[in-house]
């Protein structure tokens, strides 16, 4: 673990900061809450036999769903601008990501936005290292990454940090209905899993797993992101923060979890660009980039993400470094002899 360099601030905070209400809170308070339990029960209830393959199915594809809104909608799109959309893909892009019940777009965008302005410094919303570096302060300060923020921090100014979120048309609905959509994401596995099984039981299971269990699963996941990836793990780039990437929190967060070259090069539609690293978003990408529903991908660069490794041998594990040097007529970094 690398401990965090002394915090300076690099800004003013937020005019005008927007506070939560009581009743906001005590929401917020329910689904941090209540979704994890559901954990805890699962292994239980799936040990005595109240789980089948419809159940299955549902966790499995409301969690593909709404995390895949997070991870390419909400995060690299609506963001970071790592590629372009038209309208159709724009809107299923905003309706997925809301349905994961992260908060609005609008919120969503600006919190994302202003972490990176601020990362691990005074401003960020949700830096663990906050509270100082001893293990007292970090323990506190992963809490605090985690999910302490929501009931602690001013909200981010959306007019500040999103506002072409906010000017869009189609997002601003889509944020405006957020209320609605979490209805619509916590209902639909329960009437899929009664019509599917034409049974009580059925609605029964698919509340339980397509919803409470999907939303703690896909909620602690990203969240881990904020908290974990900037305190455990490897930090093979050069980066103002201690963003860092968590191998086996790849496959759960999509690619999320390669955070330390995402701090590097935020606007890279590839997170997990060296070889071996899976980035399930940066495939998906790639499909829909290949049939023509995304555009203007921005990849990442082998030969600039080359010169931002703190180890120059490791160029070879970038993913296109050699066609890239090829290219450019460069002279290679020599790989280490084994």
């Amino acid at each position: 673990m690398t401990m965090a360099p002394e915090l300076q601030v690099l800004s003013p905070a937020d005019p005008e900061p927007v506070l939560l209400s009581g009743a906001l809170r005590t929401i917020i308070a329910l689904f941090v809450i209540i979704p994890p339990l559901a954990v805890v029960a699962a292994i239980p209830i799936a040990w005595g036999g109240f789980v089948g393959w419809t159940d299955i199915a549902l966790v499995l594809g409301f969690w593909a769903l709404t995390a895949l809104g997070i991870t390419i909608g909400f995060h690299r799109f609506f963001t970071h601008g790592s590629f372009k959309a038209p309208r159709a893909i724009k809107i299923l892009l905003a309706l997925a990501g809301s349905m994961a019940l992260e908060g609005p777009i609008t919120q969503w965008v600006a919190d994302h936005r202003k972490h990176h302005k601020f990362s691990d410094d005074i401003g960020d919303p949700h830096s663990p290292w906050r509270f100082g570096t001893s293990k007292r302060a970090i323990a506190k300060g992963l809490y605090f990454a985690h999910m302490g923020w929501f009931f602690d921090e001013p909200q981010s100014s959306i007019e500040t940090y999103a506002p072409d979120i906010a000017g869009d048309k189609d997002l601003n609905r889509i944020g405006r209905m957020f209320p609605l959509l979490v209805i619509v994401s916590m209902i639909l596995p329960a009437v899929l899993g009664g019509l599917i099984t034409w049974s009580w039981m059925g609605v029964l299971t698919g509340f339980f797993w397509g919803t409470l269990v999907r939303i703690a699963l896909v909620h602690h996941v990203t969240w881990s992101i904020n908290s974990i990836c900037h305190v455990f793990g490897t930090r093979p780039f050069t980066s103002r923060d201690q963003s860092s990437n968590v191998g086996w929190l790849a496959i759960p967060s999509f690619g999320e979890s390669w955070h330390n070259l995402h701090h590097v090069d935020p606007t890279a539609a590839r997170h997990g660009v060296l070889k071996g690293q899976i980035d399930i978003s940066a495939f998906l990408i790639r499909r829909l980039e290949t049939i023509g529903l995304v555009t203007d991908v921005r990849w990442p660069k082998p030969l600039r993400l080359a010169s931002k490794l703190k180890d120059p041998a490791m160029a070879h594990r970038i993913r296109g470094y050699a066609a890239a040097v090829a290219a450019a007529k460069v002279v290679p970094v020599p790989a280490p002899v084994a």
